[in-house]
């Protein structure tokens, strides 16, 4: 049995039904999907359920993590953690899948293998059209250095223990996977004989790494630091990077006991203020939520300020409430994953709130 897991958040619909419909085309049965929703707004999440409830071949798993960092490896670890065994293909929702997918996947399953597929890309323009999959022409095919869209034995994923939670956003997660995956001792294919699958255009991910304070949170230059981490995993034949907590999500009522704590620390966006809280008061936060808001100093923006700076007098010294977020966010990702937590811009750009709960 193949199981076809779907990791998502606030995606165009539309997309969504395309890829699911050519699943519906495929000649041959014999597969389940998972459809998992990582925090995606309530008005989406209920489009979408109402959508999925329309396949009767799909099992949709919500996560309540709206205000969490997007984490494609945390979603798919939930899923792949709990399946029973057989074999996963890890898809997204831009795939159009030729009908001919899973009766050719089932030909390919071998239990110490992963195999990883040519995928044949779309322009903007044809992506708009729906047709029979052999109608479409294709803008490009990816290469064997592409690794996102694998079909896997579950056993392998479970042994290394899924994909390296470190990786957030968008970027290198897969190719660390597959690495991991060589060390343990698994073969690895590139079917290029035909192309099984068309991926939809979009906007490239790269280009949402906006060095400027966004209402989504964004790190900058994540790409290249998830990049950073791939190579020291493969530098270090590290094969199991996570902790025993691998595929551990935020639960309901810790979601709704975050989204209920009142702020109880409101911090400056002075150097020292925040240098301290990252460095001691929020490792020694030992039990319990630490709830805590970041805004500028008013005094940044006065006159008196504006005047003693220019004759050279001691003044404060500020990071930029996007510096802020950066600084919050590495650590986040680098200590913090494991705990339940709320990262939050406001509509205005004026406030960070951030709370953690270290009793995971």
């Amino acid at each position: 049995m193949i199981t076809v897991i779907y990791p998502y958040r606030n995606r165009d619909l539309k997309r969504v039904r395309h890829s699911l419909d050519s699943l519906v085309a495929q000649t041959e049965s014999g597969f389940e999907v998972v459809f998992v929703n990582y925090g995606s707004t309530h008005a989406v999440s209920e489009a979408l359920e109402k959508l999925l409830a329309e396949y009767s071949f799909v099992k949709y798993v919500y996560h309540p993590t709206m205000h969490q960092l997007w984490s494609k490896c945390v979603a798919l670890n939930s899923i792949i953690k709990t399946l029973p065994g057989g074999y996963c293909f890890i898809a997204d929702v831009d795939l159009i899948f030729s009908p001919d997918f899973i009766f050719t996947a089932n030909q390919l399953l071998k239990a110490q293998k992963l195999v990883y597929f040519q995928v044949g890309f779309l322009s903007q323009n044809e992506s708009k059209n729906q047709k029979q999959f052999s109608a479409y022409k294709i803008r490009f095919k990816s290469e064997a250095g592409a690794t996102g869209l694998s079909l896997f034995p579950l056993k392998a994923l479970q042994e290394v223990g899924g994909f390296d939670e470190f990786f957030h956003f968008w970027g290198a997660e897969d190719t660390d996977l597959h690495n991991r995956l060589a060390l343990a001792g698994y073969q690895i294919e590139f079917y290029n004989q035909q192309i099984l699958m068309l991926h939809q255009w979009h906007p490239s991910y790269r280009s949402l790494e906006q060095n400027r304070l966004t209402v989504s949170p964004r790190l900058s230059n994540v790409a290249r630091l998830n990049h950073q981490h791939l190579q020291h995993n493969l530098i270090h034949k590290i094969i199991h990077p996570n902790t025993e907590n691998w595929g551990k999500v935020v639960t309901k009522k810790q979601t709704e006991k975050l989204e209920n704590y009142p702020e109880t620390l409101e911090l400056s966006n002075k150097k020292e203020v925040i240098d301290h809280f990252l460095f001691v008061a929020l490792p020694n936060h030992k039990d319990g939520i630490l709830s805590v808001s970041f805004s500028e100093d008013v005094f940044k923006n006065t006159l008196k300020y504006k005047l003693k700076k220019w004759l050279g007098k001691p003044v404060p010294h500020y990071y930029s409430l996007k510096e802020i977020n950066d600084k919050l966010l590495l650590h986040l990702i680098s200590f913090y994953k494991d705990f339940p937590y709320k990262y939050k811009v406001s509509d205005d750009l004026k406030t960070i709130s951030f709370r953690v709960m270290k009793e995971f």
